[in-house]
């Protein structure tokens, strides 16, 4: 990690292969997002470090992120946490050149590699916020799915009011974990996906299910393996955490439809590819399928 502390303010040096707009485009895709903001080309989030609330606002200027405390001036311990926070935000301990070399022997990445040069893999830091957006986002379409988020995060996450402006945190799985079904019927997800996530935080709780027990395992298929023992974690959702929250580059999720509709698109198809065409794209990809799959998706929204 590459930063310096500045006492009131903190810098972060991204690698060279960083474009904070396209980082941008990524998480202003829905004017439903509950938790973060987009103003005037700034980014502001709160996270809760040590069980504080901290406020923070990105801005990316000559080459570095400047990230300003809003609420109030964290110490020094809290400011290196927030650096490793925003470290892992934007997946900046991966080298994309890696990538960028495969793409570019690739007919189907390699415009969109140039096109979205320096686009990070957008991180989840938090396995319970990961694991419950990927189940509220099953087989529903994107909106509907920020919608549902909201509600969840209103009704049960922690806030802070600065200025006039409210900023949240997703709600903790010790909250979500005390609930009973009818609790999240009520924000109409369905009777499934309530047991899934109500399940998901009591087993988080017990300590059967955490970020740090999955690590562990390293391996791709044992990773992926133990996800999927709980209910409500599927293939899908098992290789959407993988990507987004564990940082595996290798990982796929070969049913997505955002992919499927990417590769049509990008491939002037009438159809949706198969899976054998999938797996034999993907093949092409080695240890960079999560990877190619971002850039995919970021084509969508052109």
């Amino acid at each position: 990690m590459n930063w310096n502390d500045c006492q009131s303010y903190i810098k972060i040096n991204p690698p060279k292969e960083f474009n904070f707009e396209e980082c941008l485009v990524y998480l202003g895709r829905s004017n439903q997002e509950v938790l973060h903001e987009i103003k005037e080309g700034s980014l502001y989030k709160l996270i809760k470090v040590n069980e504080r609330l901290i406020l923070f606002k990105l801005e990316y200027i000559n080459h570095y992120i400047k990230v300003e405390f809003l609420n109030d001036i964290p110490n020094k311990n809290d400011r290196e946490e927030v650096a490793k926070y925003i470290w892992e935000w934007f997946d900046l301990n991966t080298n994309l050149n890696e990538f960028y070399a495969l793409a570019n022997h690739e007919n189907l990445l390699k415009g969109i590699t140039h096109k979205y040069y320096g686009l990070r893999m957008i991180s989840i830091h938090d396995l319970f916020e990961t694991i419950v957006w990927a189940i509220l986002g099953q087989q529903i379409n994107l909106t509907f799915a920020y919608t549902l988020k909201r509600r969840i995060v209103e009704r049960y996450g922690e806030s802070l009011i600065i200025n006039g402006d409210t900023y949240w945190l997703f709600p903790s799985y010790e909250e979500i974990a005390i609930l009973n079904v009818d609790d999240l019927r009520q924000l109409q997800i369905t009777m499934k996906k309530a047991e899934y996530i109500i399940g998901i935080a009591k087993a988080m709780k017990t300590g059967e299910l955490s970020k740090e027990i999955i690590v562990e395992q390293q391996d791709y298929q044992e990773v992926k393996k133990s996800l999927i023992q709980f209910r409500g974690i599927g293939a899908w959702t098992a290789d959407y955490v993988m990507m987004k929250c564990l940082h595996y580059t290798n990982s796929f999720p070969i049913a997505d439809v955002g992919l499927h509709n990417a590769i049509k698109q990008l491939l002037g198809y009438d159809r949706k590819p198969t899976i054998e065409e999938l797996e034999e794209l993907s093949a092409r990809w080695e240890g960079w399928q999560g990877y190619a799959t971002f850039y995919l998706w970021r084509s969508l929204y052109d």
